[in-house]
This record gives structure tokens, sequence and C-alpha cells, in this order.
């Protein structure tokens, strides 16, 4: 688990399908990760879909609830460790590193791919529908860049609460 700063603890990409496995860098496009593919481009990838993120905290925990998830494993390109996962919403903004800048645009639905992760199959344990606060969340990329494991990841704007 994190200590201080939010932080990248991994970086994850595949030729398809999950897990995605750990690299130390890679360079983010407004198209996704370089190196990494999607199976299915119809659920995952495009613009709007071109990062998948999660929280390290909530992979920690759902082991400890006996699951069989790791980093990457669920198909998350970043896994971020110390942020208030939470709180985050879509339209939120996060820096990562110093030039990267991400717009977190939805939730990300479970895929049934992920079903070998989870006790009994359910991989709803990470629908936001069902678990509000426990979803993966895909994000657009405002600022291209290079980001390397242990990068600073930062809330650059978050979504305002009740309208205000």
């Amino acid at each position: 688990m994190s200590r201080g700063r939010p932080q990248v603890h991994q970086i994850s990409i595949s030729n398809g399908g999950v897990p995605k496995l750990p690299v130390p860098e890679a360079r983010i496009t407004e198209k996704g990760v370089e190196g990494d593919r999607q199976r299915s481009r119809l659920f995952h990838g495009g613009p709007d879909r071109a990062v998948c993120l999660f929280s390290l905290e909530r992979i920690e925990a759902l082991k400890a609830e006996g699951h069989a998830i790791a980093p990457g494993s669920a198909g998350e390109n970043l896994t971020i460790a110390g942020l208030d996962w939470a709180r985050l919403r879509p339209g939120d903004r996060l820096r990562v590193g110093k030039d990267v800048l991400l717009e977190i645009t939805s939730y990300t639905d479970p895929c049934k791919q992920n079903g070998c992760w989870f006790r009994d199959g359910n991989f709803n344990r990470i629908s936001h529908k069902k678990h509000p606060g426990w979803s993966r969340m895909y994000a657009r990329v405002l600022a291209e860049g290079l980001v390397r494991v242990g990068d600073a990841v930062t809330v650059e704007q978050e979504h305002m609460a009740d309208g205000i």
C-alpha cells in the first residue's frame, strides 16, 4: 500500500485481453498506451476510453476479501496508489508525471473476462452500479507524454459537488 503522495504503482499493457503485464514506462497518447491492445474495441479503447485506471488500495482490499485479483489483471493500464478512489468522478482531471493530463470520462463496466479473478466468478464486485467507488475508470488523454512507475499523480480539477 502507498504511503505519502499519490503515484503510479504499475503500468500495464497486453497484446489483447487480460491480464495486462507490467512495464516500467510507457508513452500515453490520445489513442491510449503505446504497446497496449484491446481484444474488443466495441467495449474498450477509443478516445474516451484511451486509458483504464484502477486503485492499488481497492485491489488490495479485494485480495483481502479472497479474490485473486492483482495489478493489471482487471485490464487497467495504470494502477494508482494513494488516491481517495471513492471521491473520483467523471470530469475529474489527473496529472500523471509532469506531462500527461487525463480526464476521467466514465466508470468502467465490469467484463466477464475478469470473472477468473473473483470468487465464484463475481466480476460485478467491481461494478460501479452495484458497489459505488469500487470500479475501474476510463479516461481520455488531454496531454500526451511518457509515464513511469513512481510518477506523481495529482487531481488538478475535481468534479463540482451539488453543481457548485
